[in-house]
């Protein structure tokens, strides 16, 4: 008689697998909570610790540590003498082992919890008998996820599931480099939490394989972190599949956005290639987004947009006419779902509603408090940049020209600094009145990144009289004032630090400009 060993912490699932192996005339073997389920559902149930002849020790944390348990997993079943030595040992083959592990991660997730109360979620026995039961793949079933229940009952009336035991194999060790890779990062955090340790292990899985990656000759997936979170939280509601570049320039949006995560007013991003092409707050999302349209109208087509607040029918009825890719709110109205549903590929998603504030006000830093990057032969990482508030920016700004800014100016360079967040280095925001004018983004020259800014507002009709601007690093160079300067500009935020800030200043002070400094960079490479 074939055996099967169930052990399970997430039972979901294990009553109608236990079923199925025993309606195939399988034995079943299990231990505490999972027993006393199969029982229950009126299975047949032989206690391990009949098994091994011994009982079960410290509340449970010695059980399945046995050589009952694990020559029965590790016997070769092409070997005589592996086999004669279960025999002389009065021990039998185990064929298939069904573990999933303590719930080491979901216990962290609870406030308070002791180190004391972590270490005794973290499972021994489970992760050896799967590495076990790994190793023997050829002979031996080990199934760490309930998805695979009933894969593994077909197996078993179809061909002995030779490729399935080798892909479940691979899964489980995995499971467990994951789970090891848990409690590794919980040890280190408990003393001092290095974002930088001398091996850095992480653990991802496959959301979804995408169609393509960049370009159609280019394969590509989207991996993220078993903890639900940033872009593997949103939620699709409509539309094509999300394809690479969509997931870019979504990751892009809510970049942006945050800035803007705790503001009262409304907020619309429009995103081209990762970076912005309009950006806007006000009262309501339909002005906020004319607004932010109005900032480059002829980049908005094929884009993806963002909000912070619910679209409603109005907002909904202005975007409908532009062609536009992803729309990614916390919630949609049902009048505004009729009318965005009614474009077939258009995609529309949702970020997790019950509190989007703290979404957006925490993207970029949860679940993991890096970043990775990665470059041919491996991977760099650097801590998250922490989104500049909207609403709380100025107090530690420092005035450092002649004029002070008017109260009217204060308000637009604290918009003007948030916005240019989400903007790729080098990168000149120009803005006013609660909305962007031009932005000049990726440029090689600072001084060109202002023209191209200055030329786009005036491309999309903008006066810029009075407007403030903000660069993401500071002005190396004079030029790049004395060009805002003659385009209309009349205060100037910027983080400050080089060499030649009193020439800066000075250039400012020339063409009466207000100029505070920040002592933040925000590049964003």
């Amino acid at each position: 008689m074939k055996r099967a060993l169930l052990s399970v912490s997430d039972k979901s699932g294990i009553v109608p697998f236990a079923n199925g192996l025993a309606a195939r005339g399988w034995e079943l073997l299990s231990t505490g909570g999972t027993a006393k389920a199969l029982r229950d559902a009126g299975l047949a149930v032989t206690n391990v610790s009949d098994v091994t002849r011994h009982p079960e020790m410290m509340d449970g944390r010695v059980k399945t540590l046995h050589p009952a348990i694990h020559a029965g997993l590790l016997a070769r079943r092409d070997r005589a003498d592996d086999l004669a030595a279960l025999r002389e040992y009065g021990y039998a083959p185990i064929d298939l082992v069904a573990v999933n592990l303590y719930p080491f991660r979901e216990t962290l997730a609870e406030e308070g919890v002791t180190v004391a109360e972590a270490m005794e979620q973290v499972d021994i026995g489970g992760p050896t008998m799967v590495r076990a039961a790994a190793k023997s793949h050829r002979d031996v079933y080990v199934v760490v996820e309930p998805v695979d229940y009933d894969a593994v009952l077909a197996a078993l009336d179809s061909d002995g599931g030779a490729d399935l035991r080798r892909t479940l194999a691979a899964k489980a060790f995995q499971h467990v480099s994951a789970y090891d890779a848990a409690v590794a990062e919980y040890l280190g955090s408990d003393r001092a939490w290095d974002p930088f340790p001398e091996r850095l292990v992480t653990s991802l899985h496959r959301v979804q394989t995408l169609r393509y990656g960049e370009n159609p000759d280019q394969q590509a997936a989207f991996y993220g972190y078993d903890r639900a979170a940033g872009l593997a939280s949103l939620q699709q509601h409509h539309g094509k599949e999300l394809s690479y570049n969509n997931l870019l320039d979504l990751d892009g949006a809510l970049l942006s956005l945050a800035p803007f995560a705790r503001t009262r007013r409304a907020a619309v991003c429009i995103i081209k290639h990762t970076t912005p092409c309009g950006l806007a707050v006000a009262d309501n999302t339909a002005d906020a987004y004319r607004k932010a349209l109005a900032t480059d109208p002829t980049s908005a087509f094929g884009s993806v947009i963002a909000l912070n607040r619910e679209v409603d029918a109005d907002t909904a009825e202005l975007m409908a006419s532009l062609f536009v890719e992803c729309i990614l709110a916390p919630s949609y109205s049902a009048d505004a779902l009729a009318k965005l549903t009614a474009k077939k590929n258009i995609r529309l998603l949702t970020y997790p509603a019950t509190d989007p504030a703290r979404f957006l006000s925490s993207y970029g830093r949860e679940p993991e408090a890096r970043m990775l990057r990665s470059v041919y032969g491996g991977v760099l990482a650097q801590t998250p940049g922490e989104p500049p508030c909207y609403d709380g920016a100025g107090d530690s700004w420092k005035v450092v020209t002649g004029r002070q800014p008017t109260e009217a100016e204060w308000d637009d360079l604290r918009f003007t600094w948030a916005a240019v967040f989400g903007v790729k280095s080098n990168g000149i925001l120009l803005a006013r009145g609660g909305a962007v004018l031009g932005i000049g983004a990726g440029q090689m020259s600072r001084v060109d990144s202002s023209k191209i800014a200055v030329m786009k507002a005036r491309e999309a009709g903008h006066s810029l009289e009075g407007c403030a601007l903000a660069s993401d690093a500071f002005f190396p160079f004079r030029d790049g004032v004395d060009a805002a300067a003659e385009a209309g500009v009349r205060a100037i935020v910027q983080p400050g630090g080089s060499v030649r800030d009193q020439e800066v200043i000075a250039a400012a002070d020339q063409h009466g400009i207000a100029m505070v400094f920040t002592g933040r960079r925000l590049f964003r490479h």
